[in-house]
C-alpha cells in the first residue's frame, strides 16, 4: 500500500476508536477527519464538500419534516391507539404492533418509535405485561420495515444516491423490497416466535403493578415549614407509602441510615428515596416538602400550579452525558428540575446532584406549562411522556398530513420528479398547510445526523482515492477466494453489520461503500448485489443499543441491560444473515 493508504487507514482507525469511545460527537469526528484528510492533500476540497449537497442527505433533511408535521397534527398517534384498542395479551399486541412495518417503510423510524412507545407502555400498564416484553421487539420492527423501501430510513436513501454517484442506476422506490420484505417477515416470525422466551418480564419495572417497579432515586429537601418538621417518619406515613423506601437522611452532613421508623423529621433534613413515579409524584404534593435540586430556587405558588411532570431519557448525543446533575444547570437550561433519576433497573447510592448522566437515565422532571412543546425536539433528549397526558397537537390538520404523505409515496413511486424535490416539495406544503409552523420544521431536522452523514462523504473518497479500500478489498477477494463471491458477499454483510453496532448506520454505509466497489472489481462481477448487502447490514444493527437510535430510545424506558439486546439480537443476526446471504445473489446477478 502506498504512504496514504496507511495513514488513511490509520486515520480511519482512531475514529472509530473515538466513535466507540464517545470522545466526542460523531459530526465533529468525521468533520474534523474530512478537514485532516484535505490538509493532506488525499482528497479535494470539492471532495470533502460533496456531501453536504448531495441529493441523498437533503432528502433525508426534508423527510425530517415531514415525518415531524405526522406527528404533530396527531396522525401517529391516531394510528398508535386505533391499532392497540381492545387487544389484551401480550402476543395479540405483538400482532398489532407489526402494523408499524408498512409505516417504517415510508416514514423514518425515530419518531414511529417515539410515537408508539407512551401508547404501549400506557398498554403494558392497563394490562399487566411487563414493557420489557414489547419495546425491543418495537425497535426492532421499526428496523426491518426501513429494509422495505427506498425511504424506510435515511441509509437507503444515502446509498441510493452513492450509486447515483459512481455512475450507475439508483434505487428505485421498492427495488429493495424484493429482499427487504422477505427479510422483514422472516424477522417478525422470529420475533413472534422468541421474544417472549428471550427478553426478560422485568415486572420491578411496571409502577403500575404494584409489586415493585422502575427505582428512581429522588431526594426531597424538608423545608422549616414543612408540616411533616417534627413528626416521626412512622407518623408522617413515609413508610406505608406505595412503592417507595426511605434510604436515607442527610442532616447537615451526617447521614441517617437506615432510617429508623421513630425517626424524627427535622427542617433542613435531605431525604432521598428510591421508588415508583406515582409515589414520588405524591412526595411533590406534600406542602414544604420540595425536590432538592429546587431547594435555592423554589417555585412560586403560581408556577408550583403550572408546574407538570415529566418523564425524558437522555440521548446519546445530548450535551448532558458525562455532567452531573448538578452541574448540568437544569432550572438555568431548559427551566426545569430533576425530580428523580433512574438507569436501567440498578439502584444508584449517590446523591442526585452527584449522578454523572448517561446514555439511557430516564430522569422525572418538574417542568413550566410549557417544556414539552419546547424541547421535544431538542437533541438533548427522547421525551417519554407527559405525567399530566398533556401535548398540544395540531389534531384538525390530520387529514391533511395524511393526503401529502400518500402524494409523496405516489411522487417517488412514479418518479415523475426526482426523489429529493418530491421530499422538498412535500416538505413545504406540510409547513404552508399548517401541520408544522416553519419554526417546529427547523427544529425538527436532526442536524448531526445529516451533517455526519454529509461529512462522512469525504472520508469515503480518502479511502478511494488514497487506495486504502482497494488493498482491503484485495485482502477480502484472496480470503474468500474459495467461496467466491457470495463469501465475499457474506463479508460484506458481517463487517458492515459489526460496524454499524459501533457508529452510526449511516456514516458505516458510507465508509464501507468504497470497499464494495473494489470487491466487485476484484471478482469481475456486478456491484450492485454487494451494495444491497450493505444497505440491509447498514440498518442491521439488533445486539447493542448504541448502534440504533430507536434501541437507544426504549434502552431506558424498558429498564433493559445491555445483554437483553445480544440475547435476542444475536440469534435475529444470525437469521438476518442467512436471509440475505442466500436471497441477494438470486435476485441480482453477480
Amino acid at each position: 500500500m502506498t504512504a496514504d493508504a496507511w495513514i488513511t487507514l490509520a486515520v480511519v482507525v482512531v475514529l472509530f476508536a473515538a466513535l466507540i469511545k464517545n470522545l466526542a460527537p460523531p459530526d465533529l469526528l468525521f468533520v474534523a477527519a474530512s478537514v485532516l484528510f484535505t490538509m493532506l492533500g488525499i482528497i479535494k476540497t470539492e471532495e470533502a464538500l460533496a456531501g453536504f449537497s448531495n441529493p441523498g442527505v437533503l432528502t433525508v433533511g426534508a423527510l425530517f419534516v415531514v415525518a415531524a408535521g405526522l406527528r404533530e397534527t396527531g396522525f401517529l398517534d391516531y394510528i398508535g391507539h386505533r391499532i392497540l384498542g381492545g387487544v389484551r395479551s401480550a402476543s395479540g399486541a405483538f400482532l398489532r404492533l407489526s402494523v408499524v412495518l408498512p409505516l417504517s417503510a415510508f416514514l423514518n423510524n425515530t419518531p414511529i418509535v417515539a410515537m408508539f412507545m407512551p401508547i404501549v407502555v400506557d398498554w403494558c400498564r392497563r394490562n399487566q405485561v411487563a414493557p420489557s416484553r414489547l419495546l425491543i421487539p418495537l425497535s426492532y420492527l421499526t428496523i426491518l420495515g426501513g429494509t422495505c423501501t427506498l425511504i424506510g430510513t435515511s441509509t437507503n436513501l444515502v446509498v441510493s444516491d452513492l450509486l447515483r454517484s459512481a455512475g450507475m442506476q439508483p434505487f428505485s422506490l421498492f427495488e429493495l423490497s424484493w429482499v427487504g420484505v422477505p427479510y422483514a417477515i422472516v424477522g417478525t416470525l422470529y420475533l413472534y416466535l422468541f421474544s417472549h422466551r428471550l427478553l426478560p418480564e422485568r415486572k420491578e419495572l411496571i409502577e403500575q403493578l404494584g409489586e415493585s417497579s422502575r427505582e428512581y432515586l429522588s431526594e426531597m429537601l424538608v423545608r422549616d415549614d414543612c408540616r411533616l418538621v417534627g413528626q416521626t417518619v412512622e407518623a408522617a406515613g413515609l413508610r406505608r407509602l406505595t412503592g417507595l423506601f426511605l434510604a436515607e437522611i442527610d442532616r447537615q452532613g451526617t447521614l441517617i441510615t437506615p432510617v429508623a421508623p421513630d425517626e424524627v423529621i427535622r427542617g433542613g433534613d435531605r431525604l432521598t428515596f428510591t421508588g415508583i413515579v406515582g409515589s414520588i409524584v405524591e412526595l411533590e404534593r406534600i406542602p414544604g416538602l420540595a425536590p432538592a435540586a429546587a431547594a435555592d430556587d423554589p417555585l412560586s405558588a403560581r408556577q408550583r400550579r403550572r408546574s407538570r411532570m415529566t418523564e425524558a431519557v437522555i440521548s446519546e448525543r445530548s450535551p448532558l452525558v458525562g455532567k452531573s446533575v448538578r452541574a448540568a444547570d437544569f432550572r438555568a437550561l431548559y427551566g426545569a428540575v430533576v425530580v428523580a433519576v433512574h438507569r436501567s433497573g440498578s439502584r444508584m447510592e449517590q446523591k442526585i446532584g452527584d449522578i454523572i448522566l448517561q446514555p439511557g437515565d430516564t430522569l422525572l422532571l418538574q417542568t413550566g406549562a410549557h417544556f414539552q412543546r419546547a424541547h421535544r425536539n431538542d437533541a438533548a433528549f427522547y421525551l417519554i411522556s407527559d405525567m399530566q397526558d398533556w401535548r398540544p397537537l395540531r389534531r384538525e390538520r390530520a387529514w391533511i398530513a395524511a393526503t401529502l404523505l400518500l402524494l409523496l409515496i405516489a411522487l417517488m413511486a412514479s418518479e415523475i420528479i426526482p426523489t429529493v424535490i418530491a421530499a422538498m416539495l412535500i416538505a413545504t406544503l406540510m409547513i404552508l398547510c399548517g401541520c408544522i409552523s416553519a419554526s417546529e420544521g427547523r427544529v425538527s431536522i436532526e442536524w448531526q445526523v445529516l451533517l455526519t452523514i454529509a461529512a462522512a462523504y469525504g472520508v469515503g473518497a480518502a479511502l478511494e482515492n488514497s487506495g486504502a479500500a482497494k488493498a482491503v478489498a484485495e485482502l477480502v477477494q484472496v480470503g474468500t477466494s474459495r467461496l467466491g463471491p457470495t463469501g465475499a458477499l457474506l463479508a460484506i454483510y458481517l463487517v458492515t453489520s459489526l460496524v454499524t453496532e459501533l457508529i452510526t448506520n449511516n456514516a458505516a454505509a458510507v465508509l464501507m461503500f468504497p470497499f464494495c466497489l473494489e470487491i466487485a472489481r476484484q471478482f469481475g462481477i456486478d456491484p450492485r448485489p454487494m451494495v444491497v448487502a450493505l444497505t440491509l447490514a447498514a440498518s442491521a444493527s439488533f445486539m447493542t443499543p448504541i448502534g440504533y437510535q430507536t434501541n437507544m430510545m426504549v434502552f431506558g424506558p424498558g429498564g433493559y441491560r445491555f445483554s437483553d439486546f445480544i440475547r435476542i439480537g444475536g440469534p435475529l443476526h444470525v437469521v438476518l444473515t442467512v436471509v440475505a446471504t442466500l436471497l441477494i445473489p438470486r435476485i441480482w446477478n453477480f
